[in-house]
């Protein structure tokens, strides 16, 4: 059995979760674990502060046709994490979940990436409904899931919906991660873990709200590379531990509805 973990972080568009599983990249990097980072968001900016720029798409290239070798699709990035874009169609145009698929498939033909690393993070948009952003989970591409969110309404139903989906199908839900906004009156942590704690989860991490991630976003560097001493780092270094380190996976119990107003209002 692989002993290489396949781990994917969901979140509500615009939470931070492409900031985040950067940050982790690193940091696992860091401490000397070999990482490839599948960026699955249609935007394809999970390797930006990685690479240092914005690279080519998968999705791109098979449409354009041609023969493509791995160094057309896998870069190497901070302390050489491996990056890849999936990329997708452009806006209205064919379902970029199943381009998910299309692209891992034909990246199993012309590199051994997968094969070779320690961890395989990939960063998901939050559309679970969606059957192609399903499908990699239901492919057994991946494992577990992590959840970002924040302690407002709308990330926390949106972070119910995906819990749904998990559910739905069977995939177990290692923990929640709360991206501060500072929000709920100073209470968005206690929120979170609540939040957390009712879906049969736990919070793994709480990041506060920093200036220096937007600082360093602009320089197109992850905050482990570009503040490397500052305590937002080290809030990064202790959740990318903690994904390494297994946590307790669990088939998550989504909120109704009803409970989940009352959360956010509490």
């Amino acid at each position: 059995m692989s002993s290489i973990k396949h781990v994917a972080i969901y979140g509500k568009g615009g939470i931070g979760k492409s900031c985040t599983a950067s940050n982790i990249a690193a940091a696992c990097a860091e401490e000397g674990h070999r990482v490839l980072v599948v960026g699955c968001d249609p935007k394809s900016d999970s390797s930006i502060t990685l690479v240092g720029r914005r690279i080519p798409t998968m999705m791109d290239l098979i449409l354009a046709g041609g023969e493509i070798q791995e160094k057309d699709v896998v870069f190497p990035g901070y302390k050489g994490v491996l990056c890849i874009e999936v990329g997708g169609p452009e806006p209205g145009v064919g379902c970029a979940g199943r381009g998910i698929i299309v692209a891992i498939d034909f990246l199993r033909k012309v590199s051994k990436a997968m094969e070779n690393v320690d961890l395989v993070l990939y960063d998901v948009p939050g559309d679970i409904v969606c059957g192609g952003f399903s499908a990699p989970i239901r492919k057994g591409l991946v494992s577990q899931a992590y959840i970002i969110t924040s302690g407002e309404y709308m990330p926390l139903y949106a972070a119910n919906n995906i819990c749904k989906g998990l559910r739905r199908l069977k995939t177990p839900l290692a923990g929640v991660i709360c991206n501060s906004r500072e929000a709920a009156a100073g209470r968005e942590k206690e929120i979170a873990q609540r939040f957390a704690e009712e879906l049969n989860s736990r919070l793994v991490a709480f990041i506060p709200k920093d200036p220096i991630v937007q600082q360093c976003e602009r320089r197109a560097v992850t905050v482990i590379e570009g503040a490397p001493d500052s305590e937002i780092a080290q809030v990064y270094r202790a959740l990318a531990r903690e994904i390494m380190s297994g946590g307790e996976p669990r088939v998550p119990q989504p909120l109704s509805d009803e409970r989940l107003r009352e959360l956010s209002m509490e």
